[in-house]
């Protein structure tokens, strides 16, 4: 997996523990594909401030992965879930876990 996507699934994760301008930021840059020349002039900011913020929130993120490892476990209960035989079993963990197993 590159770099980009795993980002954005740990932003899918832990996003909500950055404030509104962290979000707005990595979402323009990740989501919105907006260039770091492209953010600075829409917020009239530096090219390098906003580089700086986006690298910060990038190393934040694999902090809190390396932590807290939700992602990880999140991949370890699939890998679990799909050698369960017992079809019921398994649906009822998908269910618990609010779990999208494609």
């Amino acid at each position: 997996m590159d770099k980009r996507t795993y980002l954005t699934i740990l932003y899918d994760y832990y996003g909500s523990l950055f404030n509104e301008h962290q979000r707005l930021y990595f979402e323009d840059y990740y989501f919105n594909n907006l260039s770091l020349s492209e953010m600075a002039e829409n917020y009239n900011v530096s090219r390098s401030s906003i580089h700086k913020l986006i690298k910060s929130i990038e190393d934040k993120l694999n902090e809190y992965e390396d932590k807290l490892k939700l992602y990880e476990q999140h991949i370890k209960l699939l890998k679990l879930i799909k050698k369960i035989d017992n079809e019921n079993i398994a649906k009822e963990l998908i269910k618990i876990f609010d779990i999208n197993i494609d």
